[in-house]
């Protein structure tokens, strides 16, 4: 257990919760942004880790082998900004199929939480395999052989599987195979499994590391050269509206753009957790972070996953725009049908 799991309140309401077994309540009155939390379970080595870590990779708050006396403490404050994931299973000391099915119904009658339970499965003659394959002892084994451990273990767990939310049998898939799995169950049924992260950078600082994709926009029309625009960025509207002037902008943000969706669900398809896409430009402050703004509009509109990040603008630790007020709503009408000028380099 990682130090995530023990978090929580170290308060009397977290101890008493956690004392009692019980998930805390949701207060009363007043709207409560629900946390959505997804139970992961099944028999051992039906593919359990591969699936948190799969999870984890979607952006989940991921965390394996949390003993559930301890699940109340750390649900116990606050909704978290992320989705959570638990993989619960027999090796917890504390652990019941009758416990872990009050923790079910607990949660599901509190408004807070929006609970869903993801079982694991896998035909019998293939956790043999596995177990002998890897050289690990069931958990259940002790003294008697693997088949019937995992036998003992389907009997333990047959009242949780009935409560399944979502059940994926893993008997016929590799550990590739389970995450594109994941990825389409959780598009189908809470948004697209893929993080998008775009990102604006300087050529002369050099090119980010793991970019997947790169697009150059130092052939659009430069707002460094109107003294005006040279100290705001690519936030502001007055730069957005001087570069998308440029007739050359909105054929190329246009095919870019379906170039992206295109390319979306096949990486989704592929089992990828995250995408990051890079948009260059001289001085990594107008016309690249412009792109980024308004990729990333575009591509949340069509709900997916999108995170921002303007390098250079990080590095030189600017002010908020929003420091920049009157200026900017000045501008902003001065520059609508600028064309400006060519970059030189």
């Amino acid at each position: 257990m990682n130090g995530e799991e023990g978090r929580g309140s170290s308060g009397e309401t977290a101890q008493g919760a956690a004392a009692e077994g019980t998930v805390p309540q949701a207060p009363a009155g007043g709207i409560v942004d629900a946390q959505r939390l997804v139970l992961v379970t099944g028999p051992s080595g039906a593919g359990r880790s591969t699936a948190i870590h799969a999870l984890e990779d979607m952006g989940f708050e991921a965390i394996d082998n949390l003993p559930l006396s301890l699940v109340p403490r750390l649900l116990d404050g606050p909704p978290r900004p992320v989705p959570l994931a638990l993989g619960l299973d027999v090796r917890n000391r504390d652990f019941s199929a009758a416990n872990l099915i009050e923790l079910i119904d607990s949660l599901t009658r509190n408004p807070a939480f929006l609970p869903e339970v993801l079982y694991l499965d896998c035909a019998t003659e293939v956790l043999v395999r596995r177990y002998s394959e890897t050289r690990r002892r069931h958990p259940l084994a002790g003294d008697i052989p693997p088949v019937e451990a995992i036998t003992a273990e389907r009997d333990l767990l047959a009242a949780v599987r009935d409560r399944a939310d979502l059940l994926i049998d893993t008997t016929e898939l590799s550990p590739h195979d389970l995450r594109a799995e994941l990825a389409q169950s959780f598009d189908a049924r809470g948004g697209p499994g893929l993080s998008v992260s775009l990102e604006s950078f300087s050529y002369k600082r050099g090119v980010p590391r793991g970019l997947d994709f790169m697009f150059d926009c130092r052939f659009l029309a430069n707002p460094h050269w109107e003294p005006a625009l040279r100290p705001l960025d690519g936030r502001d509207p007055a730069v957005q509206h001087y570069v998308t002037a440029d007739p050359r902008f909105q054929p190329f943000f246009d095919k870019l753009r379906d170039l992206i969706l295109y390319v979306l669900p096949a990486q989704v398809d592929e089992g990828k957790a995250h995408l990051t896409i890079g948009f260059g430009c001289t001085g990594g402050q107008h016309r690249s972070v412009t792109l980024v703004e308004l990729m990333a509009d575009d591509l949340a509109k069509k709900c997916w996953q999108v995170s921002k990040r303007h390098r250079e603008i990080e590095r030189r630790s600017r002010a908020p725009l929003s420091a920049a007020g009157a200026g900017a709503a000045t501008l902003s009408g001065a520059y609508l049908g600028g064309s400006g000028k060519a970059d030189p380099s």
